[in-house]
């Protein structure tokens, strides 16, 4: 079994601190997709400088891909072309799920999209890239972590 290239926990605890926050004092399901969406945005316009929109967009869907076989009902079919309506239909996706649920799946979509970027750029350009996205950055120590503990 090979080695993960990221500890999931700590980026995951990031993203979950992130989108709580961004989602308000009562965050709703609807809150947590405005929230992601943005966070998404946010994600897309520090990373197309260095990997390209079209690499931005790959790595996004291929996130979603996987994440979808842990969540068959966040499928998104490929009648979405461009991101912006990809984007739109997760939104859609998440609004419609319990807020416990529509956390859960956004900070499992963008962890793996995370671990993919990583297995692109390295971790430490992967933690510096997004660092300024998140409430709280991760601190030093996980940022350079070679490897996840088994789960």
């Amino acid at each position: 079994m090979a080695a993960k290239t990221t500890n999931r926990e700590p980026w995951r605890d990031a993203i979950r601190l992130t989108l709580t926050h961004r989602a308000g004092d009562a965050p709703d399901a609807s809150a947590i997709a405005e929230a992601t969406a943005s966070t998404w945005r946010q994600m897309t316009a520090l990373l197309t400088p260095v990997i390209g929109a079209r690499g931005v967009d790959v790595i996004f869907r291929r996130a979603l891909s996987l994440t979808s076989k842990v969540f068959p009902w966040l499928a998104i079919g490929e009648e979405h072309g461009d991101s912006a309506a990809l984007l739109v239909s997760l939104k859609v996706q998440l609004a419609g799920r319990d807020t416990a649920t529509a956390t859960e799946v956004a900070c499992t979509l963008m962890v793996t999209f995370i671990e993919l970027l990583t297995t692109l750029i390295g971790k430490s350009l992967t933690a510096r890239m997004l660092s300024p996205v998140w409430v709280s950055p991760l601190p030093p120590s996980e940022q350079e972590a070679e490897s996840c503990p088994p789960k």
